[in-house]
């Protein structure tokens, strides 16, 4: 039987990125990430929910995230599903899903937290933005 295991998720980071080293002095940054669904409810009203997901990078691709990202700051990962298993300090077995990273995109400071789709619907919040970031220390990704 085949199977496939790809997850792309793209949301903001809800701390900040935590590198730490395996033995063998390969690099591993652990953060989380908040992706948010909004829709029209059967009533017509507005709804959200949110899904908070972690994940996990090795090597340059987590030193990367660590040295450029931070708490707030949206990013876009395409990556694998993973299951970890471990003993808590009270002996009871624990489990969870992580996503494991394979590759990622950093994406543009959002206009109010609304992502691209409001910065294209009003310029001046896209104009607003561009003149917030010249003085904010510059430690923006040129690319």
């Amino acid at each position: 039987m085949a199977s496939y295991n790809k997850v792309l998720l793209m949301g903001n980071l809800t701390r900040d990125p935590q590198l730490t080293y395996l033995p063998s002095q390969t690099a591993v940054v652990d953060f989380g990430l908040a992706v948010n669904r909004r829709w029209t409810g059967r009533d017509g009203g507005q709804r959200e929910e949110t899904c908070f997901v972690d994940c996990r990078a090795f090597g340059r691709l987590a030193e990367n995230i660590n040295k450029y990202m931070s708490k707030g700051r949206a990013l876009f990962v395409e990556g694998r599903l993973t299951f970890d298993t471990w003993t808590a300090q009270d002996g009871t077995n624990r489990s969870k899903h992580r996503v494991t990273v394979e590759n990622f995109q950093f994406l543009p400071k959002s206009a109010g937290g609304q992502g691209v789709r409001q910065a294209e619907q009003s310029p001046a919040a896209g104009e607003a933005e561009d003149q917030a970031d010249v003085g904010d220390g510059g430690d923006d990704i040129p690319f």
